[in-house]
């Protein structure tokens, strides 16, 4: 087949970008951007005068609208504007309104000028629209004058209205784009000119082209509305308003293309692309693991995962994003107590084809004798009453850079004594500790400057102790204590992770203190200063700007981030 085999309409690509041009007077040249190859356009001619005394208002200039115009692009197009008709002077018709043009290619769209109100006795001005009659006290009615004159289709105008013969003997009013202009009736001399068309080819609503009401002193007509004059009453009427030219040139792209059109836009650079923006750095972190009670391990910190600040050997590579709608995750912290659980992972989506960042959840600590869970960072195992017990595993599944570390190992204690303690969870930048003497620290996080003061995410959670200890701190970065016996001292519960940290939570002390739970995790983007973010629904995240420029966006809570370029 002569289109490479593919069936339907071959279409057009044109990348003009909506840009709106408006010629308002004289004559000059519309140029296309280089991409551009289909056009709207408006032409509006100049309105006519209205005329003098007992005198119809003046018509409408001629109003055409064009969709999806073919064009070239780089291209100057010659475009006219016409004046508006003046007022009629002392017991005389207004004038006609002046044509506006546009030409494409080899052919010229040209809105004719609207027809002149008329002075008493006289006939209207045929025109784009009509001109209205003037009014009579004898003989015939005077006639609106003719729209539409030239033809074209669709119309480019309507008839001015008649005028009126005896009593007040009101003139006609002026022709419209929309509607004929009002015949005078008795008792009455002033009557109102025929409806203009609305158009939105300038991204707001404007009417053009209404006639002109007879009779009423009404005043000038708007520039470049291409409006009718009004008609005067025992005196002068008013002057038509000028027309205008506009050109919207259009982004396009549906429909079937051949495959060998396809390539050249695409080799070209015309093929209409989303707009995208390299440089978006991102701070991912999941929820921390839950510690367990009685002598446990601490819970391992959320996986921690991010580009362009934070230790520089933890640092992934930018993104390239486009412009749209993505789904953010925020991993919740992991339960503390019998039932604790590792956290849940974060996601970053930054593309269409669900491409991620995902951060997995921290590992839960390991009650006695049993081995921290693997996760984003391992969580501590618990006391090694009867062998040495080795921590969870961290940076499972497996990421580069590695997103945590392992939880620390419990020593053997056998036969049990008052050395016996849960192992620290693992943290951003460091293996939880060991056991011995008195619990685990949570293994260290990672401090990271994203959203401009340098704060630590993702500590591992402290091991439990059967004595009050030093050593069984949450690591830096959200980590929560370990507890210890309440025979010295209130504090035999773990402390939870800190919220919005990834830190892990701290095991349960010796006589069956609590584990706490893992705080939960943070999504961070930062772009670049020509990007604006939103979020849904609001309260998930915080928007703000930098005082470099760039743009952040915190997400807290899950959500959906729009991004636009």
């Amino acid at each position: 087949m002569a289109n490479g085999g593919i069936i339907g309409p071959v279409n057009i690509i044109s990348t003009g970008g909506n840009k709106v041009t408006s010629k308002t007077s004289g004559s000059s040249t519309i140029t296309t951007q280089p991409g551009t190859r289909l056009i709207d356009a408006l032409v509006v001619a100049g309105g006519g005068g209205g005329g003098y005394g007992l005198a119809g208002g003046g018509g409408a200039g001629g109003y055409r609208s064009f969709l999806n115009q073919n064009v070239c692009g780089n291209t100057p197009y010659a475009a006219v504007v016409g004046g508006g008709g003046a007022k009629g002077g002392a017991c005389a018709n207004g004038s006609q309104g002046s044509d506006s043009s546009l030409v494409i290619g080899s052919t010229t769209y040209t809105s004719e000028g609207g027809g002149y109100g008329a002075h008493a006795f006289n006939a209207g001005g045929t025109g784009g629209s009509g001109g209205g009659g003037g009014g009579a006290n004898s003989g015939c009615a005077r006639a609106g004058g003719a729209g539409n004159t030239p033809p074209t289709s669709p119309s480019q105008g309507n008839n001015g209205g008649n005028g009126f013969v005896g009593g007040c003997r009101g003139g006609g009013g002026g022709g419209g784009s929309s509607a004929v202009g009002t015949n005078a009736g008795p008792g009455a001399t002033a009557f109102p000119g025929g409806a203009g068309t609305a158009n939105s080819i300038t991204g707001c609503s404007v009417t053009y082209a209404a006639g002109g009401a007879s009779g009423a002193g009404t005043p000038n007509a708007a520039d470049n509305t291409g409006n009718g004059g009004g008609g005067g009453t025992g005196c002068g009427g008013g002057n038509g308003g000028s027309g205008i030219v506009i050109v919207k040139e259009l982004d396009k792209a549906s429909g079937r293309w051949t495959l060998n059109e396809h390539f050249d836009q695409v080799k070209n650079s015309e093929w209409i692309t989303r707009e995208n923006l390299s440089g978006f750095n991102y701070l991912v972190v999941a929820g921390g693991g839950g510690g367990a009670p009685d002598l446990a391990g601490g819970g391992g910190a959320g996986g921690y995962r991010a580009t362009g600040f934070g230790p520089s050997p933890l640092q992934g590579s930018s993104l390239t994003i486009y412009e749209g709608s993505y789904v953010i995750t925020v991993g919740a912290g992991g339960a503390g107590t019998a039932s604790n659980a590792n956290g849940s992972n974060s996601v970053l989506t930054y593309d269409d084809a669900g491409t991620t960042i995902t951060s997995t959840g921290g590992g839960k600590g390991g009650p006695i004798g049993t081995q921290g869970s693997s996760g984003g960072s391992g969580g501590g195992s618990g006391s090694g009453r009867s062998a040495q017990v080795a921590g969870g595993l961290g940076n499972t599944p497996p990421v580069s850079p590695p997103q945590g570390n392992n939880g620390g190992i419990s020593v053997n204690t056998s036969p049990s004594n008052n050395t016996d303690a849960g192992s620290g969870g693992g943290g951003a930048t460091a293996v939880g500790g060991s056991s011995d003497p008195q619990g685990g620290a949570g293994g260290a996080g990672a401090p990271n400057a994203i959203l401009g003061p340098d704060t630590s995410y993702a500590g591992g959670g402290g091991g439990g102790a059967f004595t009050p200890s030093s050593s069984n701190c949450g690591g830096a970065g959200g980590g929560g204590r370990g507890g210890h016996s309440p025979n010295t001292s209130p504090n035999k519960n773990g402390v939870a992770g800190t919220s919005n940290t990834g830190g892990g939570g701290g095991g349960g002390g010796q006589a069956g203190g609590a584990g706490a739970a893992g705080g939960s995790g943070i999504v961070i983007l930062r772009g670049p200063s020509a990007v604006t973010f939103s979020s849904n629904p609001g309260p998930s995240a915080t928007m703000s700007t930098h005082p470099g420029g760039d743009k952040i966006a915190k997400f807290t809570a899950s959500g959906t981030l729009t991004i636009s370029i």
